[in-house]
């Protein structure tokens, strides 16, 4: 298991890699779909957030490995949901082209 400070990075540089390509997207198309991407933009956020809040949870702490099994939780809950926020944008982008 990789350190708690390398997985907020992870968590970090995941969710800004989003959050840039929302951003590419809106300003290759700028036109009605604005709101559906920033609503991606937010859920990426608090995607960010709840992952920083489960990783800092200090109940868990104190038993070394529940709390690697919950940090592996995290690890793949990030994954799960960065997959769900790329089909989404990947979504819009299909609905540009038609």
């Amino acid at each position: 298991m990789a350190s708690i400070k390398q997985l907020k990075k992870d968590v970090d540089n995941q969710i800004f890699e989003i959050i840039s390509d929302c951003l590419l997207f809106m300003g290759l198309h700028p036109d009605n779909k604005t709101e559906e991407v920033s609503e991606i933009i937010e859920d990426a956020v608090e995607l960010r957030n709840y992952l920083f809040a489960r990783i800092n949870d200090p109940e868990l702490k104190h038993d070394a490995k529940a709390y690697k099994k919950h940090l592996a939780s995290v690890t793949s809950d990030l994954t799960a949901g960065e997959e769900k926020l790329c089909e989404r944008l990947s979504a819009i982008s299909k609905k540009k082209k038609k």
